[in-house]
């Protein structure tokens, strides 16, 4: 069932709905508020001035909201554009869920290459890749940088200073979170959706349109886990630091350390485990 619009108090990500409650004292009638789920599909416009075409890459679950950050980051880290000059125009229709990407003419696209058989789901970034030989993208040369490095005090603030910017989680429950921060331990960018790669995809595009990458200088924050996927797409942007209030997985360890990106996992009650590169964790005193 597609929850109506307008949703509740005027945000896109959240809808209002009538539920039934109970508990030892019975049941009562409420009204809640839920994480609004829907796909977007994701198409290019490609091909040379004279003749152009246009192709479906892929059709993922996602939060309504950011949708042209979350296009232009997800075109990023799968390798389809190199950088924000290869755009040349966005046509976004919320009401359709879908929206265009226009390549510029000198882009070469594949669509062989890029495009996914199945719809991404909100859990799963690499489920519907065509074949397995595409989910390791090329990745460019500039991921372990050493300019970043942060204190073990910094890291163990982080999860509560994220935790008081996701102002949608706090009202459902329902959201994953990517975060960008300063070697401070400042928090300087939030995307939250129902997809913890989308959400990341979306901080990404919008670094990709301020002209921001490659994120030598910057470290993430995953709400949750760390799986392959989201290293890669770390590495994609150049990021050299990456922590989750989650675990990570047995490939995201073999990823980070291939790409030089130190890794943190289960960070969480002021601690944490280091698994790749434990030089950009400054010692304390």
């Amino acid at each position: 069932m597609r929850l109506a619009r307008p949703v509740a108090d005027g945000q896109p990500g959240v809808a209002a709905v009538e539920i039934e409650h109970f508990d030892a004292d019975g049941v009562e009638r409420q009204r809640d508020v839920v994480t609004v789920e829907e796909p977007l599909e994701i198409r290019v416009v490609h091909g040379t001035a004279d003749e152009r075409a246009e192709s479906s890459v892929a059709v993922t679950m996602r939060t309504p909201g950011d949708d042209e950050a979350l296009a232009l980051g997800f075109l990023f880290t799968e390798g389809v554009i190199t950088g924000f000059g290869d755009v040349a125009g966005i046509h976004a229709d919320a009401e359709e869920n879908v929206i265009d990407v226009e390549l510029a003419p000198r882009v070469d696209y594949d669509a062989r290459l890029h495009m996914r058989h199945v719809y991404t789901t909100s859990s799963c970034g690499v489920c519907g890749k065509a074949s397995l030989d595409a989910v390791r993208v090329q990745v460019p040369d500039y991921a372990g940088s050493d300019a970043f490095a942060v204190e073990p005090a910094v890291l163990r603030a982080l999860p509560a200073a994220l935790r008081a910017r996701q102002a949608e989680f706090l009202r459902t429950g329902g959201l994953h979170a990517s975060a960008m921060f300063d070697p401070s331990g400042q928090i300087v960018g939030v995307a939250e959706d129902v997809g913890r790669h989308n959400a990341l995809d979306k901080l990404v595009g919008r670094a990709l349109a301020g002209g921001e990458l490659p994120l030598h200088e910057r470290g993430l924050l995953f709400s949750g886990r760390a799986s392959f996927e989201l290293i890669q797409k770390a590495a994609m942007a150049g990021c050299p630091f990456v922590a989750a209030i989650g675990p990570p997985s047995s490939l995201a360890v073999e990823l980070a350390a291939e790409q030089r990106i130190t890794l943190v996992g289960f960070l969480r009650d002021g601690q944490g485990n280091i698994y790749t590169l434990p030089h950009r964790l400054r010692r304390e005193g």
